[in-house]
């Protein structure tokens, strides 16, 4: 069975450095809300507000919310040494907030109708990592 993981183009993985300090306000309990405004360039509470919209019904929110997660995890990546094509493992923690972001995206870009958005962050998501979607979903 071949490796869905594997990087058949040579391109080295991206790896986002450690966000300690968000990580530590999120274990403390802080809300999303509280996370994107003290931290708006990190993408992770940018994925959970859009998360959180989702999950009540506001889809224009959440699209607006992760499309900020997304963009900011695109600054992110740059700052890494990525050059808008490779890997970016869902095994490296730090990269999670930014294809949480992308899979929100693509949720709320379908919820609206927006249905190119669609196809383009679901290749963009697994040319990123073939398995971050059903790691999200497993979540």
């Amino acid at each position: 069975m071949a490796d869905l993981g594997a990087n058949l183009l040579g391109i080295p993985e991206t790896l986002l450095p450690e966000e300690v300090e968000v990580n530590e306000r999120l274990a403390a309990g802080d809300e999303a809300v509280d996370i994107a405004a003290a931290f708006p360039a990190s993408s992770l509470g940018w994925a959970l507000l859009a998360d959180e919209a989702h999950a009540e019904g506001r889809y224009v929110e959440s699209y607006a919310y992760s499309r900020v997660g997304y963009h900011r995890g695109l600054d992110a990546l740059r700052k890494s040494g990525w050059r808008g094509q490779g890997p970016v493992p869902w095994r490296h923690v730090p990269n999670r907030g930014f294809l949480r972001s992308l899979y929100a995206l693509q949720r709320a870009a379908a919820a609206i109708g927006e249905t190119e958005e669609v196809d383009r962050i679901g290749r963009f998501l697994n040319d990123s990592d073939p398995l971050a979607v059903a790691a999200i979903e497993a979540e």
